[in-house]
């Protein structure tokens, strides 16, 4: 079953406190002044990649649109509200009834971004929209800033499985959504049962040092997990000494052993002896797995090495280095009134340090070159031009309040493999350098 398809609910009865504390007393203040009710756009974007980064990634846009269905002040969420005193009586009124009713556009999941791109378009009545900032940043930037980090890894495996490990390095709700966010960028699969169960991710793992430390030997350890759990079961080998515990393996399990893990020392050169003492023990179809601290870098260094697959933990769910995509969601277009009818009207924030941003509800494209290799994002507020009306970025996600894209995640992942690959080369270069293509703005 693929949990992804069902919109199952977050891991909270309400989404509607994973917010700020002035979201909720603007709300208040436009009620009150009269302004609630304005026809608004808001857009969630980034003014930069994350240094030495040359694309990004929408990942988390699933998860959002749960967040958005579950956002629902009920008696709880409202008491609390009531006794802090967070709010005045018609505000709480109007929070009791609130759903959103709105429509959101969006760059689909999995699809690249850069500067500027509008990854994520909110319309609706101010006072609706307002109040979904937090989570949805919340969400898009951690997710977007794993599955950058994963996508960057899978380039780098060359197309080894990479399996993601990091649970015990994050937030216990954190590790779901970092597990869910590394499959689309390109992991193929994840030691999290609790991933598994939500989102139908593969999972994986056999035993660690402690089990072997439980046993009176190595060999007793071994035995006890091949007769458990097979042959082909994946034995961890450098406890104590490594050439001994390949020789035991061998013994134990005979060439059908499966894998064997490696989780320290010089994994380049660990890996070389490793792979040349089991060929020279009839194990030639026995894989060998890395773990120990790898990003990117260090994978990349591991490819002329004998390595089938990598783990990886702390490096991959904290975004290596860059643990957020730094997005902002910004209002951008606003009614003249309240009227339905009112034309909207370009609004930005004007700010000195980077902070500017362009005002006007958008829509996005990528140019092609002749091969079919992008060669620019292109931004602009006014008409299509015609030769972009079917290179276009944004697709409705939700209609009046109804979701209307959900995805298997599989499809997820496909697409963000199709988009980076449709990429130039030097996107996959690990040096440092700015962002693959231009942003131009029309």
């Amino acid at each position: 079953m693929n949990t992804a398809d069902l919109g199952l609910p977050v891991d909270v009865p309400s989404t509607a406190l994973f917010t700020d504390h002035y979201e909720l007393t603007m709300l208040q203040a436009a009620l009150k002044g009269g302004a609630a009710d304005r026809r608004s756009v808001f857009e969630v974007f980034t003014r930069r990649l994350p240094e030495g980064r040359r694309y990004g990634v929408v990942a988390g846009t699933g998860r959002v649109l749960d967040a958005v269905e579950n956002f629902r002040f009920d008696a709880d969420v409202l008491g609390f509200l009531r006794e802090r005193r967070v709010v005045d009586e018609p505000t709480l009124e109007w929070l009791a009834s609130y759903r959103f009713g709105g429509d959101v556009w969006g760059y689909p999941e999995g699809e690249v971004y850069f500067p500027g791109s509008p990854i994520l378009r909110v319309e609706g009545s101010f006072a609706e929209c307002v109040l979904l900032e937090t989570v949805i940043l919340s969400i898009l930037n951690h997710d977007s800033a794993i599955a950058a980090a994963a996508s960057r890894m899978a380039s780098a495996a060359g197309g080894r499985p990479l399996i993601e490990m990091g649970a015990r390095r994050t937030h216990e709700l954190g590790a779901v959504a970092a597990s869910r966010a590394a499959y689309v960028g390109g992991f193929t699969t994840t030691s999290d049962l609790a991933a598994g169960f939500r989102y139908g991710i593969p999972t994986v793992g056999t035993a660690a040092h402690a089990f072997t430390l439980l046993h009176d030997s190595e060999r007793d350890a071994f035995q006890a997990q091949v007769d458990s759990l097979g042959r082909g079961t994946t034995l961890l080998i450098d406890t104590y000494d490594v050439t001994e515990a390949v020789r035991t393996a061998v013994e134990v399990a005979g060439p059908e052993l499966g894998a064997v893990r490696i989780d320290s020392g010089d994994l380049l050169l660990v890996a070389h002896r490793v792979r040349q003492q089991l060929d020279e023990l009839g194990a030639t179809n026995t894989r060998i797995i890395v773990t120990s601290d790898l990003d990117e870098y260090a994978i990349a260094s591991l490819a002329a090495a004998p390595v089938d697959a990598y783990g990886v933990g702390t490096q991959l769910v904290t975004g290596s280095g860059h643990p957020t995509a730094s997005m902002v969601y910004k209002l951008v277009a606003r009614a003249e009134s309240a009227d339905p009818k009112a034309p909207l009207v370009p609004v930005a924030k004007k700010s000195s340090g980077g902070k500017t941003s362009i005002g006007g509800r958008k829509w996005a494209a990528r140019r092609l070159d002749e091969h079919g290799t992008a060669e620019a994002e292109v931004i602009g507020t006014g008409a299509v031009p015609a030769e972009l009306a079917d290179r276009q970025l944004l697709v409705e996600l939700i209609k009046g309040g109804q979701v209307l894209a959900r995805e298997p995640l599989d499809v997820v992942r496909d697409r963000h493999a199709a988009a980076r690959g449709n990429l130039p080369l030097s996107a996959t270069q690990l040096s440092r350098g700015e962002a693959v293509i231009p942003t131009e703005y029309v």
